[in-house]
Parts: structure tokens; C-alpha cells; sequence
């Protein structure tokens, strides 16, 4: 009885992972389908760098949205990476424990709050301080990479946690062993053995920089041109999806779709070099 129940939950499992293999296959089968013919009809040159975005024109181009998501994920990824990196070494390390539990649930809240209600915060704080600190409308790469490095915070702090509290101990005491100091054994040590996690927890957080739409709609402006600079409203491409899918048609709606095509290929290759350059490094 015992080793047919366990054969039947083996099976089970063999299931779901099955089912959400397959649900990943489709989903790349209707994108490269339905995005190919569009970028042959248009001409890969043209819809990868045309930098006019005009669908009444029978204009293309999604260069503007390509450079506003790279300006918009690094700006995202200079505010939150050093700061979830840092929390996360302090709740690990440092944090007493009569606060811990109120600052990790408050990161644990962090992960919970809805993308809009992150997009209502930024129109209503970020884009007024923006525009009355630094000039323009506020609307700008600046505002959106601000609101997005609060919003990879809960990422890359849970992961980057875990993988610093499953260093083995003996790697922080050899450090004070050797007379390093509480800093240093954290910083010296337990920190390069926990390198590999915290990567995986900066690439997750790359993955939900690119991926978010509904915030990032809401204070960068919606403006399918190259910004000139961090105060310059911009589009991604995340959000050139959102805002016209709704009423394209034909050969607009099929251009959308190649830009979710392209925006998968975009976090692929970001994804394989990231993993090139931390195998390289190790």
C-alpha cells in the first residue's frame, strides 16, 4: 500500500511539472507563430530599429521601447541592487531579533502590494517630488527606475537572505578565528560563499524589472521616443503592449505580439549572459 501510494504521488508530480513545461512550450509556440510573419512583413531591421512608432503610418519601429526598458531595468537595477543586497546582509547578520520579525514582514508586505497600487504611490509621491526637485513633468525614466527598484526590493532581499544564511557557519567563525572583526568574517567571507544565490536573486529581480507593466505605465511618461535624459518620459515595451493591444487589428495587433517576442528573446539573453559572466567569474 505504502509504495503504491508513493508510485501515485511520483506520478502526480511527474504531472504538474509536465503541465507547466507544456504551458511554458505553448505559450512560445503562439508568440513565435503569431510575432514571426509580423517582423518578415515589416523587416527585422526596420521593427528592431526604426525609432518611429506610428501604426496609422504603417510605421514600426520599437527601438525607442527596446532603449527605454534597457534606461528604465538599469536604473531599477542601480537603486535596488545595492540596497535589497545590503538589507538582506543586515536581516541575516546583523539585525537584533527584536526587530526582525517586523522588518521582515514588512518586506514580506513589500511582495504582496499590487503593481497598481506601487503605480498609485509613484503618480501621487514620486512624480511631484520628481518634477519639483529635478524639473520636467515628473512623468520621466528617473520616476519609473526609482519605483521599480522599490518594487525588485522584496526579491532580491528574500533570496538574497536565504542564500546567506545557508553558508555553513564554520566559514564566519574561521574568519573570527583569524582576528577578522563581526564586519569583516560577514563581508569577507560568508559573503563570496554566498555570491551564487545572491546572483540568482539579482536576476529574478532583472526578470520582474523588465516584466512589470501596469506600474511603470503610470509614471514614465508613455512616449514611444528615445529619451534624452533620466527626466525624459519613455515607453517600454511592456507598456506599448498594454496600451494598444486593446484596439489593434491586422498587422498592428500582429507587431504587438512580435514585441512580446522580442521582449521574451530580450530576457533571455540577458538571463544567458548574466549566467555566462557569473560562470566566468567563478
Amino acid at each position: 500500500m505504502k509504495q503504491w501510494k508513493e508510485k501515485a504521488m511520483e506520478a502526480l508530480l511527474f504531472l504538474t511539472a509536465g503541465v507547466s513545461v507544456a504551458a511554458v512550450i505553448l505559450i512560445c509556440i503562439f508568440l513565435f507563430a503569431s510575432g514571426i510573419p509580423a517582423i518578415r512583413e515589416i523587416g527585422i531591421f526596420r521593427f528592431l530599429f526604426g525609432t518611429r512608432w506610428k501604426p496609422a503610418n504603417h510605421l514600426y519601429g520599437i527601438f525607442p521601447m527596446i532603449v527605454g526598458s534597457l534606461y528604465v531595468t538599469a536604473g531599477a537595477l542601480l537603486i535596488g541592487v545595492p540596497v535589497g543586497v545590503l538589507t538582506a546582509v543586515f536581516l541575516a547578520r546583523f539585525c537584533p531579533k527584536r526587530i526582525y520579525k517586523p522588518l521582515k514582514a514588512a518586506v514580506n508586505l513589500m511582495a504582496g502590494i499590487p503593481s497598481v497600487v506601487y503605480g498609485f504611490f509613484g503618480v501621487v509621491v514620486l512624480v511631484p517630488f520628481v518634477r519639483e526637485t529635478f524639473g520636467g513633468r515628473g512623468m520621466s525614466v528617473l520616476t519609473a527606475s526609482v519605483l521599480l527598484g522599490l518594487m525588485i526590493l522584496p526579491t532580491i532581499i528574500g533570496v538574497s537572505e536565504t542564500s546567506i544564511r545557508a553558508v555553513p557557519e564554520s566559514y564566519y567563525e574561521g574568519g573570527l578565528a583569524l582576528g577578522a572583526s563581526h564586519e569583516r568574517s560577514v563581508f569577507y567571507t560568508v559573503l563570496p560563499a554566498a555570491k551564487s544565490g545572491i546572483f540568482a536573486g539579482i536576476v529574478l529581480g532583472i526578470g520582474r524589472a523588465i516584466g512589470e507593466t501596469m506600474a511603470v505605465m503610470m509614471v514614465a511618461g508613455n512616449q514611444a521616443v528615445i529619451p534624452k535624459n533620466v527626466l525624459s518620459g519613455v515607453r517600454t515595451l511592456t507598456t506599448n503592449i498594454v496600451l494598444e493591444m486593446g484596439y489593434s487589428t491586422d498587422l498592428h495587433r500582429e507587431a504587438l505580439i512580435a514585441t512580446a517576442v522580442v521582449l521574451f528573446g530580450f530576457i533571455l539573453l540577458i538571463n544567458l549572459s548574466l549566467s555566462l559572466l557569473h560562470r566566468r567569474g567563478k
